[in-house]
């Protein structure tokens, strides 16, 4: 029997807490983990895992098992990881998942760079903001805005953006422009609500060192981005998109920057990864590769600049030397 193959085997059963998903990840059949499982369980003399109908639970033996294989293993990735990184082009399947505005406005556009540089990386693209299980459903990497709560996850930040809040033309015809925090108890917003807690999120304004966050009352509530600015252009209310994905509209018009001596706080932008993948070549190749492409443009470190500093590029040429945010 492979040891340390059976080993990789059962911390992936236990991470994903069922044999079918772990065998999933693997690109293993579902017997073949059930066997492994079983021979290492009969080679090793402990049961390791208490299986029921509806979840696995690890047996005191199995937790010392766990502890010991993930250190032996992680040592091995970083011992292997010396000698192949600077050599090896990184290579297979790597899954990441992003908020749906940052993938098709920023990094789809871009993404033919990175397929030139690594070519032998096959990308899994997952667009949505709902929370996810990094480790249970097999996905290497996401991309997160705004401060992190899981702190068992490893997190580096690549970026930050500035939020912009305004509102179309025809509603603040209709409601007036608010001058003051205060005026907004006489004005409707577009709410997004979080996909982790279905809460209306609140309008956050910072002001030197003063913050103030006020809920507003909406006839609306959505929880995707592209939705929230139609919401808003539509003439539903005050809203506080990311300013890179509003800058044509503020440009054209379409909407309109109120409030500009109350600025919404930057909200960072964070690649995150499990703990025991920190050292996968993928996952490193691809977050310096969005930290550089991050830091091209000034919009996507939290600076809030005037739109015409950050101009859609329609060619490969024009792109060059230039910020490269993609309205």
């Amino acid at each position: 029997m492979d040891k340390l193959h059976a080993m990789r085997v059962f911390i992936r059963v236990v991470e994903a807490n069922s044999f079918s998903k772990a065998a999933e990840t693997l690109g293993l059949p579902r017997a073949s983990v059930t066997t492994t499982i079983q021979n290492l369980e009969a080679a090793l003399g402990v049961r390791l895992l208490q299986r029921t109908t509806r979840k696995l639970n690890l047996t005191l033996d199995g937790a010392a098992y766990l502890e010991g294989a993930s250190r032996i293993l992680s040592e091995i990735d970083e011992i292997e990881s010396t000698f192949t990184s600077a050599r090896k082009t990184p290579r297979g399947r790597l899954r990441v998942d992003m908020p749906g505005s940052i993938g098709r406005l920023v990094i789809i556009p871009s993404i033919h760079e990175f397929h030139a540089r690594y070519p032998d990386i096959e990308l899994m693209l997952g667009l949505g903001d709902r929370p996810i299980d990094l480790v249970q459903e097999g996905v290497d990497c996401v991309v997160r805005i705004g401060e992190l709560a899981d702190s068992s996850l490893l997190a580096r930040r690549i970026g930050a953006i500035q939020q912009v809040t305004c509102a179309s033309p025809a509603y603040l015809a209709e409601h007036g422009v608010p001058k003051t925090i205060e005026d907004l108890e006489r004005h409707s917003a577009v709410n997004y609500f979080s996909n982790r807690t279905g809460r209306n999120l609140e309008l956050s304004f910072r002001r030197g060192d003063e913050v103030v966050e006020i809920a507003m009352k909406g006839v609306i509530s959505v929880n995707d981005a592209d939705a929230y600015v139609t919401c808003g252009l539509e003439g539903q209310g005050i809203l506080q998109p990311a300013r890179f994905m509003v800058l044509p509209h503020l440009r054209s018009g379409a909407l309109r920057e109120v409030l500009t001596d109350w600025r919404p706080p930057r909200m960072p932008i964070s690649a995150v990864y499990p703990h025991n993948r920190h050292l996968s070549p993928k996952v490193r190749v691809f977050v310096d590769w969005l930290a550089e492409l991050f830091e091209r443009c000034p919009l996507l470190q939290g600076e809030d600049l005037p739109g015409d500093l950050c101009e859609q590029r329609q060619t490969p040429m024009e792109r060059e030397g230039e910020c490269e945010c993609v309205m």
